[in-house]
């Protein structure tokens, strides 16, 4: 008896509670262990960091075939002309010097349509710059200028050089060694180094002297050693500036002595003052001019000015970093000074050397003689004596002579305020007479304002009619 066998039916439910167990662990450790493996990409088995994956770029888009009316079309690209060609210099040279390519475009040879071989122009020379011409020497000039002193008369002869650089009869020779003084002889003995030039160079017509910033130092007398400006050091001191003056005066070369400028150092300055006073009274004592360029380089309140007025008026430096020193600006406005006194000398010698006249009258003594170095023909002696007995013509009326302004005025600072004779400030109201003064009292004291004029800006009346 055979048995009927039913298939297995497989009834779907709700999962049991021990399903739901696992699906949530198995969904808690795929959470845990993700950025493990996210991670995995980046770091290797020992925890180093391992480089990243770089992805290729993607493709570039096609280009739009079609756009819409209200859409902008992008610019079309250029194709170049050798595109896809390749290049017929090979490889990338490094370009060549300029003058050597020019050199090649010069040996070049262009073929012209006709078939003849053209030269190529050759480039432009370039542009040549203009340089200033070098100053002329000055053959035998009539006025010579020995400057000598210290640093500071070096940089003195170099502003006198500028001045009469243009003149051919004037020449400035500069004599002048830094670090010298009247105080040490070991260094430069000035009197005597004076006298041999002098000696040697008979041709000198003024000596221009700058000295004393240097001599602010102890003075020997024998075994003994002075302090600066004690009364025997000075004693000493004026006989030294009067033996250097005996060299000029003995030769009779006229003499203009320079005095110091103020200094940066109030303590140097005030021994310069006492330096420039000895300079002072021996060379008004010896019939020397002295020239006090002081004033030139102080402020308002008589103190070491760096800056200053130049000889155009404009705002300069005058004096270096080291406060004793002069500019170029500095140099030239103290040349200023010394050549006014020099000028005013040449004035009195005489006036400047000048050119012969192109024509020139002949006395009858002073007539060269005939042709063949004989005496004169009988006819022109005959002429001459006629001449000179006939009456002369009346001199032609000149022209009345203008007064003679001197080569200078003196030199005044536009910012120094103005004293009054006593030296008290000037401090005064002005007075103020007559109209104006009541209108000045009315308006600006009382504070009421003046009546309208017709046509002023503060007429507000109504016009009539």
């Amino acid at each position: 008896m055979s048995m009927r066998v039913e298939p297995e039916v497989v009834r779907m439910g709700w999962p049991t509670e021990r399903t739901l167990s696992r699906l949530l662990a198995a969904g808690l450790a795929a959470v845990l262990l993700a950025p493990g493996a996210a991670q995995a990409q980046y770091y290797d088995g020992s925890g180093y960091r391992r480089a990243p994956a770089y992805r290729p770029a993607p493709a570039p888009e096609a280009q739009r075939q079609f756009y819409w009316p209200w859409e902008d079309r992008p610019a079309a690209q250029p194709v170049p002309q050798d595109y896809g060609q390749p290049s017929p210099r090979g490889a990338y040279r490094t370009p060549r010097p300029r003058r050597e390519r020019e050199r090649e475009r010069e040996r070049e040879v262009v073929h012209s349509r006709e078939g003849r071989s053209v030269q190529r122009p050759k480039p432009r020379p370039a542009p040549v710059v203009a340089r200033p011409a070098a100053p002329k020497p000055k053959t035998d000039p009539q006025t010579q200028i020995a400057v000598f002193g210290d640093s500071l008369a070096d940089l003195l002869g170099q502003g006198l050089d500028t001045v009469y650089e243009a003149n051919p009869d004037v020449v400035v020779i500069r004599r002048a060694k830094g670090d010298s003084g009247l105080v040490r002889k070991d260094v430069v003995d000035w009197p005597k180094s004076a006298e041999d030039y002098l000696k040697s160079n008979p041709k000198v017509t003024f000596a221009v002297v700058m000295v004393g910033a240097n001599d602010r130092q102890p003075l020997r007398d024998g075994d003994q050693t002075l302090d600066p400006l004690s009364e025997r050091w000075r004693a000493i001191y004026r006989d030294r500036v009067d033996a250097l003056l005996k060299v000029f005066t003995d030769r009779k070369v006229p003499v203009i002595w320079v005095g110091e400028p103020p200094m940066k150092s109030e303590s140097l300055s005030a021994d310069i003052t006492s330096l420039n006073e000895i300079a002072r009274d021996r060379v008004q004592r010896a019939g020397g001019v002295y020239v006090d360029i002081w004033p030139a380089f102080v402020d308002e309140n008589n103190r070491y000015a760096a800056s200053g007025p130049d000889l155009e008026g404009q705002q300069a430096k005058l004096r270096t970093a080291d406060g004793v020193h002069f500019t170029q600006a500095g140099a030239r406005k103290a040349a200023h000074f010394a050549d006014v006194e020099i000028k005013r000398l040449i004035e009195a010698k005489g006036g400047t050397p000048s050119l012969p006249d192109a024509v020139s009258t002949l006395t009858p003594e002073a007539a060269p003689p005939a042709a063949g170095g004989g005496k004169l023909d009988d006819d022109a002696a005959i002429d001459r004596l006629i001449t000179a007995m006939l009456p002369s013509l009346p001199e032609p009326p000149g022209i009345p002579a203008l007064p003679v302004k001197p080569a200078a005025g003196p030199v005044l600072p536009l910012t120094r305020n103005e004293v009054a004779p006593n030296g008290t400030l000037v401090t005064g109201r002005p007075r103020v007479e007559g109209d104006a003064g009541y209108t000045l009292e009315r308006s600006l004291t009382r504070g009421v304002a003046p009546p309208p004029q017709p046509g002023r800006a503060d007429d507000f009346r109504w016009p009539r009619g």
